[in-house]
């Protein structure tokens, strides 16, 4: 009798875990570069909270809006903007009205050199660098966020002939870091740490000096019957993963 019961039991726990692994499901997740930091720690708390997993990608939102439209395998995109998924929407490659803010980027001008950089970016006008970084505008919301910053302080013609142009933002923070540019704009949560800028120097840019970054999710047609896709978009609502955002140093949408 005990012999039986046992067999039971532990067919009864096979069949549950039979049960739960096949609800489990992975998600392919395209992902602006600015957000590479908070999105692996938002893909490993997702994955603990939900059994699901998110493949994640990174880059540019330009080049990731291409890739879509040409078949790419994409289920959800984490874009830098908000014009990319609403595009997407429009063109029927992304999920009706699924998009919302997930995070508003702030730009920094930044140096691995510590006091190059002052508090009030006053080195842009005062010149003594040879290379100013900053991500392709036609590919990356954080380059046209930097061309407006130096439009705005009427600096643009200046410095355009010293532009070293990334890929992306993580290309154009490797520029810095490396010392090929002297500095150069980047996203703060690439230098941030516990709050605070974690190396060299850098001046954060007023917010009202460039078009704000309401980066923005959305649910591609090719994830809308993926359980897991549905289920990221609902969990980067989640406090859990909004407390990540924040401590990358990204606002809030109300």
């Amino acid at each position: 009798m005990f012999l039986n019961k046992f067999i039971l039991l532990l067919t009864v726990t096979a069949l549950l875990t039979v049960s739960v692994i096949s609800k489990a499901d992975t998600t392919l997740v395209a992902v602006a570069a600015n957000f590479t930091k908070p999105m692996t720690d938002i893909a490993e708390a997702f994955e603990k909270t939900t059994g699901h997993s998110a493949k994640l990608s990174f880059g540019s939102s330009g080049k990731f809006v291409a890739q879509i439209e040409n078949g790419a395998p994409f289920e959800v995109f984490l874009s830098a903007d908000d014009k990319a998924p609403a595009k997407l929407e429009q063109s029927g490659f992304a999920v009706a009205n699924s998009h919302f803010t997930y995070a508003i980027g702030k730009l920094v001008l930044w140096s691995a050199t510590a006091n190059l950089v002052d508090a009030q970016g006053e080195i842009l006008s005062k010149g003594g660098f040879k290379h100013l970084a900053l991500a392709d505008p036609k590919l990356a919301p954080y380059g046209t966020a930097a061309l407006e910053v130096l439009k705005s302080k009427n600096l643009l013609t200046k410095l355009q002939p010293l532009f070293v142009q990334g890929e992306n933002i993580a290309q154009t923070y490797q520029f810095v870091s490396t010392g090929n540019a002297e500095l150069g704009f980047v996203a703060l949560s690439q230098v941030i740490d516990n709050g605070k800028i974690s190396s060299g120097s850098a001046w954060q840019i007023p917010e009202n000096l460039y078009t704000p970054l309401h980066q923005e999710a959305v649910l591609l047609k090719k994830g809308e019957d993926n359980p897991a896709a549905s289920a990221l978009m609902q969990f980067l609502k989640s406090p859990e993963a909004k407390a990540i955002v924040s401590k990358y140093g990204y606002g809030l949408a109300n």
